[in-house]
């Protein structure tokens, strides 16, 4: 089984387990993960880690809406687009996918750098982190970027590198349902695939809203999850993005994707 062939069961059916981890992980209650929770610049990555991330990932910029940003990916090109996914060692690698909806999001803000200048962003479910070296590229005061894998934080970092930036704050734990945080914006792509997460993220954007007034922008090219989801109607569509050919053929045959604010407002409208 080529793994190109497998990043579609990641998406079509894996997803669903992945979803009860983002459900069911408070804080990163196992040892395992309490190990790995945060990153911070200067912090060093395994060494073993790091190498095999080098060496089974490829760099490109090509195909994607932002070939300002540099990212180590799974391409044709990589050992395990062939390999048994089974051989992969650090369990499903989603991180390694450049997703349509971070795609819209990053694009967006690097078009529209007023978005985030001198606000604190937080990029909720960050992958391979290009929408949170967006948001710094585009001179965002306070970055912090979470994701539940613990191998996606260390691509981060290597990530940030490719780009000469250093490394911003990286969380590894499940936020939903936490205390709101003071940021200024979240933004987080892809993540309505499945109906008990989507409840939680639409439950914890809206509490972050009441209390902190924080802003959110959601990117997504339209998936049904999505759009049957109650969240949609309380949304605004701020730009839909054609996606590039080779990303068209990685997902299907999706031909755009949009950002979405949760609350209009105009000073986005008028960046």
């Amino acid at each position: 089984m080529v793994f190109h062939s497998w990043k579609w069961l990641l998406l079509l059916g894996r997803q669903n387990t992945f979803a009860k981890v983002w459900r069911s992980r408070r804080g990163g209650s196992s040892l395992r993960w309490k190990r790995c929770c945060h990153w911070s610049a200067g912090k060093s990555l395994d060494p073993e880690v790091r190498a095999f991330l080098e060496e089974n990932t490829e760099v490109t910029s090509s195909g994607h809406l932002t070939p300002e940003i540099r990212l180590r990916l799974l391409t044709p090109r990589c050992r395990f687009w062939k390999e048994k996914p089974d051989l992969w060692p650090y369990g499903d690698p989603f991180w390694a996918i450049y997703w349509p909806g971070g795609q819209a999001l990053s694009r967006y803000i690097l078009d529209n750098p007023c978005v985030v200048k001198g606000r604190s962003v937080l990029d909720l479910g960050s992958g391979c982190g290009a929408t949170a070296i967006a948001a710094v590229m585009s001179g965002a005061s306070q970055v912090l970027a979470n994701d539940i894998d613990p191998i996606a934080g260390m691509a981060m970092i290597l990530n940030c590198e490719l780009n000469h930036l250093n490394p911003f704050p990286i969380t590894i734990k499940n936020i939903i349902n936490s205390e709101a945080g003071n940021w200024d914006l979240i933004v987080l792509g892809d993540m309505f695939y499945d109906e008990q997460l989507a409840d939680g993220l639409h439950h914890w954007l809206r509490k972050c809203i009441r209390i902190q007034q924080t802003e959110v922008l959601i990117g997504d090219p339209g998936r049904h999850q999505f759009l049957s989801h109650s969240i949609h109607s309380q949304l605004h569509k701020v730009i839909e993005y054609s996606l590039p050919e080779y990303t068209r053929q990685e997902n299907n045959g999706l031909t755009s994707s949009i950002v979405w604010s949760y609350q209009p407002s105009n000073s986005l409208e008028n960046c």
